[in-house]
């Protein structure tokens, strides 16, 4: 009952928002999709507003701790969620032709992160943020990776916003792009599989191809199972940055004083590890009426589960932002996530052309 005081107000106006947000998010005007907005952004944007218009919103006791919690810990459980919608195995086994472009995109976006953050001074969560999400799936990552660095909510808001514009804009030109240069449907497939950064714009932009090109869905299919394949990348990351926070913060604590790593290493990204390890498991039992069901209805409702639970945190992240700030401070990373962008998408091409794939 103390945890319902204290949260459930502020886990309620969260929830209520996401479900708004979820409906939102499945909308189709004519032949626009409001799926490639999603409904993280949805949740986000809802968020930021409630709090501009209310200023002092999010600071009110009867929902600033279950605001806090939603932010932090269902954004943690989401991740943990997410686990279970990646089998490891079948992942890899399909999608093994286009890893090399897949480590190839990944490997650049990062690297110009990086370079681009010496240069222009962004901070470096905020980089890290935008990087991994240009590289690997967006907010997915974002939401992955924003625990594990210790990233606070207006950092969060900030590199969800640069991935979101990107977003829409690839999913609007290029499949034009593609035609125009000529891109066979394996390849457009491989091209928005690793150059675009959310699923849901993956998506929009390989059924914008194929209702272009008559492929019956078939562009579709092969580009969301290539981002798929690049979402796993999720997994050596996270690990690699929550190892290199626990060293630092080791090393921060001095010689002689006692840090433990209980509490400070992110475990909820080795609980997403166990999860996928669970599903990829699952995958090599004989098939039968558990696997079917297991992939058939546990598989999909996490999913769901996941992304609304993510819907929910960027609510709560929304709420903690002050959208003036986050505009005066938009430009350099909005920079940054541009060369992320236009990068991976020349990388993607380069690498299908020198492979032979284009």
């Amino acid at each position: 009952m103390s945890f319902i005081k204290k949260n459930g107000l502020g886990i309620l106006i969260c929830t209520i928002i996401a479900g708004i947000s979820t409906f939102l998010a499945g909308l189709n005007i004519g032949s626009f999709s409001f799926e490639v907005i999603g409904a993280p952004v949805f949740a986000i944007i809802f968020g930021m507003i409630i709090t501009a218009i209310f200023k002092s919103f999010a600071t009110d006791e009867r929902v600033k701790q279950g605001i806090t919690f939603t932010s932090k810990k269902i954004l943690q459980l989401a991740v943990i969620i997410l686990g279970f919608s990646l089998n490891i195995k079948t992942v890899l086994m399909v999608g093994g032709q286009s890893l090399p472009v897949i480590i190839s995109t990944i490997l650049t976006s990062l690297l110009v992160a990086y370079i681009m953050c010496k240069i222009l001074k962004v901070d470096k969560t905020v980089a890290t943020l935008v990087g991994v999400g240009s590289s690997i799936c967006g907010g997915s990552a974002i939401a992955a990776t924003a625990p594990v660095i210790d990233a606070d909510d207006e950092e969060i808001a900030q590199s969800i916003s640069v991935i979101f514009l990107f977003n829409v804009v690839a999913a609007l030109i290029f499949p034009t792009l593609g035609n125009a240069i000529g891109l066979s449907n394996d390849g457009f497939a491989l091209f928005a599989g690793t150059a675009v950064n959310d699923t849901s714009s993956v998506t929009a932009a390989a059924s914008a191809w194929d209702s272009m090109k008559a492929t019956n869905g078939m562009v579709l299919a092969q580009a969301t199972t290539v981002k798929l394949t690049r979402t796993l990348a999720i997994i050596p990351i996270t690990l690699v940055l929550a190892f290199v926070r626990t060293r630092k913060a080791k090393k921060e604590g001095g010689e002689g004083s006692k840090v433990s790593l209980k509490k400070i290493f992110p475990w909820f990204i080795v609980y997403f590890l166990i999860a996928s390890l669970i599903t990829t498991g699952v995958a090599l039992l004989p098939e039968g009426t558990f696997s079917m069901m297991y992939n058939d209805y546990f598989v999909k409702a996490a999913k769901w589960l996941a992304k609304f639970f993510i819907s929910m945190a960027m609510c709560a992240i929304g709420l903690n932002t002050n959208i003036v700030n986050l505009v005066k401070k938009g430009g350099k990373p909005i920079a940054l996530g541009f060369t992320c962008w236009v990068a991976i998408a020349g990388v993607s091409l380069l690498v299908q052309s020198t492979l032979g794939y284009w």
